[in-house]
């Protein structure tokens, strides 16, 4: 029997970490929306742990690691089928870690549609979006013979991407994904006039903000290969969003006059976001200025909803996909040497910038495409919003039976009990919601 290293039981708490971050989200979500929508928002990222949970133990392990379907683009969903090449072999801790990556993407994705969008068809796609879209996108990125990888099409032409822990795979993917879906679903009653939109709960938001630090130093430093290296990615990865929430909160003091909770919560994020992909490829001192950049530049970009009439509820877009873009195209400035690339900074010339520049092009216009055809797949057939009435009313009594609180006044000190009645009359079938939908 093989003795259990220090490396492996890493990986078991490492494994443990990213899992607890998915809470730590449905926390920082939940907070963030409306009253009548917060478990709703919360069973969003429940529930993708379940699915995809069982998802990639049958085949999304598979087709994100082994070779024999799509050269360059997606693995075999039959050659580790329900992982049994894996488990004959004792070697499962690498399909438990990439697991917990693709339940917190497609969880994060969620964000972006908040409100409006009907349980039963958010747990049609994440299925099917994990075998479409994420698990094709690991592939490409982090196996060997992926498009982007050393040996690889893309990587031959231009050398090989750093995408450390998830720059592109995870944060540009969902943040394209939920681009995709905000437009598809449209924006919700009252968005931009006069609507309460705002955080219900900003405590939820920073303790999930909160959660979701403690699990990242699993997320960044999970694939760690020496402890040189884990060391450099622990402190990226503590310094980086700490600088993230210093910019964001800089910029509300200037714009606004005042920062706010919620601003150094999304900051955090913002920052843990950029240094995803360069984690074990940036000096501490780079970590900063890349913290700073990126909270910054988020604080301003999650306010082009309103300009340009997309209804990113959570902020996926501004945060996700503009800080993931930033720490992504960044390694092509300010990677130090790695196996004879370096940024352009470091003297590696512009070779490592173009290709990292052309790897989150593809990877946008792939999960956009994809992403797309499957949310109007979706639409078209069993419907992906709710109904005005259910938005109006609220979509945990109606979706769920059930209120985040109860409270202590009228007949009773539950919301959901005192009129089961309403709740079952504006209760409809799938079906019948999909009629509905709005535009």
């Amino acid at each position: 029997m093989n003795q259990l290293s220090a490396t492996d039981v890493w990986t078991v708490v490492a494994a443990a970490l990213v899992l607890l971050m998915t809470p730590g989200l449905a926390f920082f979500y939940g907070g963030m929306t409306r009253v009548t929508a917060a478990l709703n928002m919360m069973m969003m990222s429940f529930v993708s742990i379940g699915l995809v949970g069982v998802v990639w133990v049958l085949w999304g392990s598979s087709m994100s690691a082994e070779p024999g379907w799509v050269p360059g683009i997606v693995g075999s969903p039959w050659r580790d089928f329900g992982l049994g090449e894996s488990s004959a072999s004792g070697d499962l801790l690498a399909a438990g870690f990439s697991g917990t990556f693709a339940i917190i993407t497609v969880a994060l994705v969620s964000g972006a549609i908040a409100d409006r969008t009907k349980f039963g068809s958010w747990c049609v796609f994440v299925p099917v979006w994990i075998t479409f879209v994420y698990a094709p996108l690991a592939f490409m990125v982090w196996t060997d013979g992926g498009l982007f990888a050393a040996d690889g099409w893309i990587g031959k032409a231009l050398g090989e991407t750093i995408d450390f822990a998830g720059g592109l795979v995870v944060h540009v993917n969902a943040g394209v994904a939920g681009l995709v879906l905000c437009l598809v679903l449209g924006v919700r009653r009252g968005f931009g006039k006069d609507a309460d939109h705002r955080p219900h709960n900003l405590p939820f938001v920073m303790l999930g903000a909160a959660l979701l630090w403690f699990g990242w130093f699993g997320f960044n430093a999970g694939a760690a290969a020496d402890a040189a290296e884990a060391g450099l990615i622990w402190i990226n990865t503590l310094v980086c969003p700490a600088a993230g929430m210093l910019g964001w909160l800089l910029v509300e003091r200037l714009r606004d006059g005042h920062p706010t909770s919620l601003g150094s919560a999304s900051g955090i994020v913002a920052g843990l976001v950029a240094i995803t992909p360069a984690c074990a490829n940036v000096d501490p001192g780079w970590s900063i200025v890349l913290g700073l950049v990126s909270g910054a530049a988020c604080c301003l970009a999650v306010g082009l909803k309103y300009r340009f009439g997309y209804d990113d509820s959570l902020d996926v877009v501004g945060l996700h996909l503009v800080a993931g873009v930033i720490g992504t195209v960044a390694l092509g400035f300010i990677a130090t040497d790695d196996n004879g690339r370096a940024g352009l900074f470091y003297g590696g010339g512009v070779g490592l910038l173009v290709a990292q520049v052309v790897a989150t092009i593809l990877t946008a216009v792939f999960t956009a495409v994809v992403t797309f055809v499957i949310a109007i797949a979706v639409k078209k057939t069993i419907g992906f919003r709710v109904t005005p009435e259910v938005e109006e009313r609220g979509i945990d009594a109606v979706s769920h039976a059930e209120s985040a609180y109860a409270f202590l006044s009228g007949a009773s000190a539950y919301p959901g009990d005192r009129d089961r009645a309403a709740v079952a009359e504006h209760r409809v079938s799938d079906g019948e919601q999909g009629k509905h939908t709005a535009s």
